[in-house]
């Protein structure tokens, strides 16, 4: 947790030393000052029973926006300025409220140990081939950040390639990293100030030393090495000007370049950008035989892509003949139009296999020939049922498809040219990510896990034994006993009686007498599939707070395609909400818990979420802990990557839009809820918002602007509110979206679960 400085601590813990005398002097001072900027707001309900004093956050009333004749406040736009003075005052006073809040969570330092003791074993990232070495990512249980190494074949010695432990005390890993076709060189991305712009460097990994390459104003991109092993594709945005904050402003114009090893960044050639359309990005590629650049176009955050295709064979004087020219590169336009998306899967010289969902919402496989593009043609036809998740070519001929049926992995191996069934790979119920292998590899490797399964490295010799799994490498959790707890799959009806899965993990044989503490973790958006996975902390919980864990698959995911992801998009989110209200309803009818019981929770999109549903329905929970969501979503689409989200939650700038979204923004939909009728004992849970400053993807003033707004309207606006729970935000310091240090995220979750236990009354127990 955060450790906490004397000015934080409680007037009691002060003044216990104290002569009397100058204890009734100082507490007098102390709280006439306090009172200038301070209300009081009681906390008695949740556990927590000390006094707690809200700064004063200062409201500008003058600030109001037309929406299609539609008055809307915005008397907090002032926190939109992440590097005002006054921000920075809000942001440590909030610091030193949450700190004191925090103080009062007793089980917060046991938590935390805890998961210490259970994170603390060796972790392996799924391998992957580059000429006869083996590259993936290890650390041996708290290592700050997950090391690169290097195998010189499978029964080879690890040797360290980098380690991201030694730069600035481990406080950033890597996200972006290649190794070229030789495996001589290694490129990777170094975060720049603790967010998400990187800077890619290059070493060879015979010597570690590093290269003069250094490549800047990078984000969201791959590294694609050509195959002669000169250089890379990269996908760059133009340096900001001076005078512009890279915390707020948006990035834009994004660009895809070829470097070339030993020149300056400046020399990069330019492959592709689209001025006329700035907010287009792009994802790249390059074949599995070296022929091929591929790059996929998008527009926000929509799945839907183009696909242009560079024929490299094709280049007169190869990429150097296009170097300080004019034109972008010659790409091949094969789709051009946002129909569909669209992926690489294999090509046999100009005839290319995708994975689509052009008509196909749970996705197929289909296949063209470059010299004839309007002929496609089915190869694996869409399942009735399940959703065809992903699809590798390996092994000359065959395909590795990775389905998803009801929320639960399975593997197959077809033929690449017929689609024929070859074999089903014998896996438990759970979940697989991490698949390794390209076409010319015949061992594949896998990594599978579940709510209680750390992790198991598959290895698979498709070529000699494919109906055979080995374990390659296998995660054990000291002191922790599977066989004591269970997981069941359960099928609960949402508001309008579609059937929303959802997976409830719980020690065997608890009395379901609502006794037990819940959590229920959901996300909702974009299509992502939320998957059955381990986490040890959640391992904490249920063993050490006889908590019972609940995912739920709710509607703006991906778990049944394209029309459960469409489900609850733009218009239709409301759904998603009313799926996650309808899980906790579930658990508390089947007699797993209580509304004071239930902590909900869920990052980013599921920050959203959490905040939405504790407006819409503050009965029904006793603790939330939304983390860096957009929480206001009038002016979202303004800030940094915000405009790339406008195809998942429409725009405000829309009178259509306007009027759905002004509905469900949690910074405007903050309510009293005891002066509606019949509510008059109700308030809100126990809420700890999570952000943090550097996050340029979901930028912090959301969360700003909501802690401000809830304080103000349930805590410090009323001399009498209802409002006893506690309203804090945890602000992370000198932290981006992703990529915290281990000890930095165990602090973070042991605050969480602190706060939580506090809140639900949870009882510890060895």
């Amino acid at each position: 947790m955060f450790q906490s400085s004397p000015c934080n601590n409680t007037i009691h813990t002060h003044y216990k030393t104290l002569h009397f005398i100058k204890l009734v002097l100082l507490s007098y001072l102390l709280r006439h000052l306090v009172r200038k900027s301070f209300k009081t707001s009681s906390m008695a309900i949740s556990g927590f029973s000390k006094t707690l004093h809200y700064p004063h956050v200062r409201r500008d009333e003058t600030v109001v926006d037309d929406y299609f004749g539609v008055k809307v406040a915005d008397p907090y736009r002032w926190l939109e300025d992440n590097n005002s003075e006054e921000t920075k005052e809000f942001v440590e006073n909030q610091v030193k409220l949450t700190d004191s809040v925090l103080e009062e969570c007793e089980l917060i330092d046991k938590i935390k140990q805890k998961i210490i003791d259970v994170v603390n074993f060796p972790r392996w990232s799924v391998p992957s081939r580059r000429a006869d070495k083996y590259f993936y990512f290890y650390n041996s249980g708290l290592q700050a950040q997950n090391v690169y190494q290097m195998l010189d074949g499978l029964d080879g010695k690890p040797e360290v390639i980098y380690d991201p432990n030694l730069r600035e005390d481990g406080r950033t890993g890597l996200s972006v990293y290649s190794v070229s076709e030789d495996a001589k060189y290694f490129a990777f991305g170094i975060a720049t100030g603790f967010t998400e712009w990187l800077t890619i460097q290059v070493l060879r990994t015979e010597d570690r030393s590093l290269l003069p390459d250094t490549l800047s104003w990078v984000k969201f991109t791959s590294i694609s090495w050509t195959h002669d092993n000169k250089g890379f594709f990269y996908c760059r945005y133009p340096a900001l000007e001076e005078g512009q904050d890279f915390m707020t402003h948006a990035s834009v114009n994004q660009e895809a370049r070829y470097h070339f090893l030993g020149t300056d960044q400046s020399e990069d050639i330019l492959c592709w950008r689209d001025p006329d359309y700035p907010t287009h990005h792009c994802k790249s590629q390059l074949t599995d035989d070296g022929k091929y650049f591929i790059l996929n176009i998008l527009d926000g955050s929509d799945a839907a892509n183009k696909v242009y295709c560079l024929d490299l064979a094709k280049l007169p004087n190869g990429l150097e003949g296009l170097r300080g020219g004019q034109d972008l590169a010659p790409f091949i336009k094969l789709v051009d139009i946002f129909d569909a998306s669209y992926t690489v899967i294999a090509n046999d010289d100009s005839v290319f296999t995708f994975l689509t969902n052009k008509d196909a919402p749970r996705r197929k496989l289909v296949r063209v020939d470059l010299n004839n593009p309007s002929v496609w043609t089915d190869v694996i036809p869409e399942s009735k049922k399940d959703l065809l998740e992903s699809a590798h070519a390996v092994n000359g001929n065959q395909l590795l498809l990775r389905y998803l049926s009801d929320v639960k992995h399975v593997l197959e191996v077809r033929d690449l040219e017929s689609g024929s069934l070859l074999h089903r790979l014998p896996i438990d119920i759970g979940a697989v990510d991490g698949i390794n292998a390209r076409r010319g590899d015949s061992v594949v490797f896998f990594r599978f896990t579940s709510i209680l399964t750390p992790s198991i490295i598959y290895q698979c010799d498709l070529k000699n034994d494919p109906t055979k799994l080995k374990i390659f490498r296998e995660s054990v959790v000291p002191d922790f006993d599977r066989s004591e707890f269970e997981v069941n799959q359960v099928f609960v009806p949402s508001k309008d009686g579609t059937k929303i899965p959802i997976f409830v993990a719980a020690r065997k044989g608890i009395s379901l007498d609502g006794s037990h503490p819940c959590e229920i973790h959901g996300y909702g958006g974009y299509g992502a599939n939320m998957m059955p996975t381990f986490s040890g902390s959640r391992i904490v919980f249920l063993k050490h707070l006889g908590g019972v864990f609940c995912l739920s698959n709710i509607r703006g995911g991906g778990e049944y395609g394209e029309e459960w992801h469409k489900a609850g998009m733009l218009d239709k989110r409301q759904n998603a909400f009313d799926d996650f209200i309808s899980t906790a309803e579930y658990l508390i009818s089947s007699g797993y818990t209580k509304p004071k019981k239930v902590a909900i929770e869920g990052g980013s999109n599921g920050g959203l979420l959490i905040a939405a549903c504790i407006t819409q329905r503050p009965d029904l929970f006793g603790c939330a802990e939304p983390n860096c969501g957009p929480m206001d979503m009038l002016r979202y689409h303004k800030f940094t990557l915000g405009y790339m989200w406008t195809p998942e939650y429409g725009c405000s700038d829309k009178e259509e839009d306007f009027k759905y979204l002004i509905k469900y923004s949690p910074v405007h939909n903050v309510r009293r809820p005891w002066e509606q009728p019949g509510n008059e004992h109700t308030q809100y849970p126990a809420t700890m918002i999570l952000t943090a400053d550097h996050d340029d993807r979901v930028v912090p003033l959301h969360s700003y602007k909501m802690v401000a707004t809830m304080q103000h309207v349930l805590c410090t606006s009323l001399e009498n509110t209802s409002q006893k729970n506690p309203i804090i935000v945890r602000i992370q310091r000198k932290a981006s979206h992703y990529g915290r240090a281990t000890m930095t995220q165990i602090a973070e979750v042991a605050d969480r679960y602190g706060f939580m236990a506090k809140a639900l009354e949870a009882t510890w127990t060895d």
